[in-house]
Parts: C-alpha cells; structure tokens; sequence
C-alpha cells in the first residue's frame, strides 16, 4: 500500500485544459514580448531574441509542472512569472514588475502553446 501511495504521488498532476480566450492569449504574446521574456526563453511567435538562459516555452502548455516543482494551472503561473522566487526559492528566474492583468494574460498565452 505505501509503494501505491509512493508511486501515485509521484505522477504528474493532469494538465487542465486552457479557458483562456483568445483575446487574452493575443495579450499575453504582446506582454511577452514587452516584457522581454524572449531574452532569456524561446517563444511561439516571437523571432527575436530567442533566449537559451532559461528554458524554451514553445510548448509549455503541455507541461504538467512549473518550473519542476508546482502545478500548471493559470493562478499559480500567474503568480510564477510575476515573482518566481517567492515560489521557487533559488530559481534564476527574478521577479518581474508586471500588472495583474498582465501575469494572468502572459499565463495565458504560455499555457496556449502546445507542441505541434
């Protein structure tokens, strides 16, 4: 029973589909690229700068995890991009000013790009 217990807790949570709307994805890719998010990370849709520092999000909506360690739902990556370290201790990511809006439009748009 605890090696089921040990395994289940293992699994990665199920991805939650995207509610998002359009219009709020569009945001985010605009916030993305204001923001400068392609300095350090390589996105759908924006050219350049094709950043290699930080992990590539051209599909991170298929990804269970946030930075490894929480769940990929829309609150808690709207929190994340906006002040990763309070979340994740230790991450290189810093905490960027952006409005609430923003976080959660950005959110949107990264959890949109799934791989082809």
């Amino acid at each position: 029973m605890a090696a089921l217990l040990l395994v289940t807790a293992c699994e990665d949570p199920e991805i939650e589909p995207n509610m998002a709307s359009s219009d709020s994805v569009a945001r985010g890719r605009t916030a993305a690229q204001a923001l400068g998010c392609g300095a350090c990370h390589a996105l759908p849709g924006i050219a350049w700068p094709r950043g290699r520092t930080g992990p590539s999000l051209e599909a991170f909506g298929n990804q269970a995890m946030i930075a490894g360690r929480l769940p990929n739902r829309p609150d808690t990556l709207a929190r994340f991009v906006r002040d990763a370290p309070s979340l994740v201790p230790g991450t290189a990511m810093p905490a960027i000013a952006m409005t609430d809006a923003q976080a959660a439009d950005l959110a949107a748009y990264l959890q949109a790009n799934h791989a082809p």
